[in-house]
């Protein structure tokens, strides 16, 4: 008995080719200085993923996502598609799941914005949700039973998903980008964790690669990824969701690789906050949330280069484009209201501008 016929065939090969004409429209995503004094020997590059056309690093995400499940032959013709996730993913899913064709349900609390919920079924998905932020799991698989659909599951299958020995994945850009730089193998990447995904194929790339460029991941608070990494502990709990968007959870999932990593820091949601109102008056735009978390560590390390007299490059993500959090990050109502004070961490920044030095609260 055949279980995949000519025509599912078909379909499948026509969806790898719908997907991968999409990535060849899109090109990649330009790779950013951040202006920093030219005699302190470092330069400081920023991945620009908000280029992508649904707008964030998620964008390769589900794109990885999508190609596993349909080569997988857990996506066919006419499948639902179900993921659990209120943010960036479950835009980048619905775009791709539009596309093909297929029907989407982002699974996602109650709470989560107008805003998101919008961002989402703009591109043609559909919002199931739950009470609390935790249910969102087995709600998402008990829907892919009912539908006979496929729970996408991104936070298992980042880390999988996604061919870290290169084909064009985020960490072959970055280095093929820096080629003709003057420091063009990066002492360090920054990168922040949301699955787990996107650190596992950077850390990976780094060492396939046979690179002496070493990883450091930040963490936001209420987040147990830091926690868990720095006591061997995987199985450590939160109790409450990261309030940085993309980054930050409360368990440690499945597609974190903790052993790739050569360091982790933990960065307070006020730096974050002040890291992107700092960096939108340097790079006259604004940023999302994570990707000032990233910033935060990589002044840090590039405070620590300039200190040791080390020259060379740091690299970080530009996550997302700030225009999604008027309303929270870039709004000093919402900012205190979630009791946030941004005084001592504007000064750290002003101070690392002015200096290289580093003396955060």
């Amino acid at each position: 008995m055949d279980r995949c016929t000519p025509k599912m065939r078909d379909w499948a090969v026509e969806a790898v080719r719908i997907i991968e004409a999409d990535a060849n429209r899109s090109a990649d995503t330009h790779l950013l200085p951040y202006p920093l004094p030219p005699e302190w020997g470092v330069d400081l590059y920023l991945k620009d993923e908000s280029t992508h056309p649904t707008g964030s690093l998620k964008h390769r995400l589900a794109r990885s996502l999508f190609l596993y499940a349909i080569c997988n032959g857990w996506i066919v013709e006419g499948t639902p598609v179900i993921e659990a996730s209120s943010g960036s993913t479950a835009v980048s899913e619905a775009y791709f799941a539009r596309m093909l064709g297929l029907p989407f349900i982002a699974v996602m609390p109650r709470s989560t914005s107008a805003e998101k919920i919008a961002l989402i079924e703009r591109q043609g998905g559909r919002c199931h949700f739950v009470d609390s932020s935790a249910a969102i799991y087995l709600e998402s698989n008990r829907l892919a039973e009912e539908l006979h659909g496929h729970y996408m599951d991104q936070f298992t299958n980042a880390e999988r998903a996604t061919d870290w020995r290169g084909n064009n994945n985020i960490a072959e850009s970055i280095f093929t980008q820096l080629r003709f730089e003057r420091f063009h193998e990066p002492e360090w990447v920054v990168v922040g964790a949301g699955t787990g995904g996107t650190s596992a194929t950077i850390g990976r790339f780094i060492r396939y690669q046979r690179l002496n460029t070493r990883l450091a991941v930040v963490d936001p608070e209420h987040s147990v990824f830091f926690d868990a990494w720095r006591d061997n502990n995987p199985m450590l709990l939160g109790e409450r969701g990261s309030r940085i968007e993309g980054i930050g959870r409360p368990r440690v999932e499945p597609s974190f690789v903790g052993q790739v990593i050569d360091r982790m820091y933990k960065v307070p949601d006020a730096a974050s906050v002040a890291t992107i109102r700092h960096a939108e008056s340097v790079l006259g735009r604004r940023v999302g949330g994570s990707t000032g978390t990233n910033l935060w560590g990589a002044f840090q390390l590039v405070s620590q280069m300039v200190a040791a007299g080390k020259r060379g490059s740091v690299v970080t993500l530009l996550c997302d484009g700030g225009e999604r959090y008027d309303q929270t990050y870039y709004d000093d109502a919402w900012v205190a209201e979630q009791g946030m004070d941004l005084t001592a961490h504007a000064r750290t920044l002003t101070e690392f501008h002015r200096t290289a030095g580093w003396h955060s609260a």
